[in-house]
Order: C-alpha cells, then sequence, then structure tokens
C-alpha cells in the first residue's frame, strides 16, 4: 500500500474533526462538575476542572494513537501515525507527541508550518516522538506524489 508523509491540509482537517468530538467531549466532562456544584458554572480558574479538562484530552488522544495508530478524525482523512518500523506509537511517544503538539501551537502554529520547510516535511511533534504521520489513500484513489509532503 503507498503512503506519504501527511501534508499540512490533512494535518489540520483532521485536526478539525478531532477538534470537535473533544469539544463534545469536554462538554460531557464539564457536567459532574456543574452537578457537583447545584447547576451553577464552573469558577474561572478552577484548578481541579482544568485539569480534569487537560486529562480527558490527553487521554482521548494518547490512548487512541497508542492503541489504534489514529484517532476518528485521522482515519477520516487517511492518516495514521507509526515509528520508524511502521508499528503503533508506545505510550510514551504517544505522550510527547502530545505535549509537543500542545507546544506547536504557541509560537502561532509554528510547529506545524514548519513541516512545509523541514527536509523530510515532519512538523516538531513528528520530530520529537520519534513518528511520523503518514497518509495512505483509500483503495482505488490516485496517491499523492510519492515523498511529497505538501499535497492534500
Amino acid at each position: 500500500m503507498a503512503m506519504n508523509n501527511a501534508s499540512l491540509l490533512r494535518r489540520l482537517g483532521a485536526m478539525l474533526y478531532d477538534g470537535l468530538l473533544v469539544l463534545a467531549l469536554l462538554f460531557l466532562g464539564t457536567l459532574p462538575f456543574i452537578a457537583a456544584r447545584g447547576g451553577e458554572p464552573v469558577p474561572a480558574g478552577n484548578l481541579g476542572y482544568r485539569l480534569a479538562m487537560l486529562g480527558i484530552v490527553f487521554a482521548f488522544f494518547v490512548v487512541f494513537w497508542s492503541r489504534y495508530g489514529r484517532t476518528l478524525g485521522m482515519q477520516s482523512w487517511g492518516l495514521r501515525i507509526e515509528t520508524a518500523d511502521g508499528s503503533r506509537p508506545d505510550i510514551r511517544q504517544s505522550s510527547l507527541r502530545f505535549f509537543a503538539g500542545l507546544l506547536s501551537w504557541l509560537p502561532l502554529g509554528l510547529g506545524y508550518w514548519w513541516q512545509l520547510i523541514d527536509r523530510d516535511g515532519l512538523s516538531w511533534p513528528d520530530r520529537a516522538s520519534g513518528t511520523f504521520l503518514r497518509h495512505y489513500p483509500k483503495p482505488g484513489k490516485r496517491p499523492s506524489a510519492p515523498g511529497s509532503a505538501r499535497n492534500p
């Protein structure tokens, strides 16, 4: 099966899909906090609430990546995370990828834009975790040019 490094547009598409799923999980994760307060909103800056929400997002990505090599959004876009030998990342690599992904957004997404100038077409999370985000086209579809990180 042909594969390429995932393009920036595919990455962003998968992030949008996963963002919607994560948003739904955060809504569900907020319900117990509101219920515990008798229907009142959670105060701004509540550390327990913030840590719980971070834990939900962390668990979503790390469990999907280490168990299946992809999230639901990534599956929709034909993407999979792999190690150099083609296997799924372990929990350590998935955790590194998660935190590198958070840091990659801080400088206006530079960690993801980086792939456009990287000699191997890799983003900061790819480099930090020693993993690769690959595109596997659906059977019957014409794949992008081999080795191209710029084709969606």
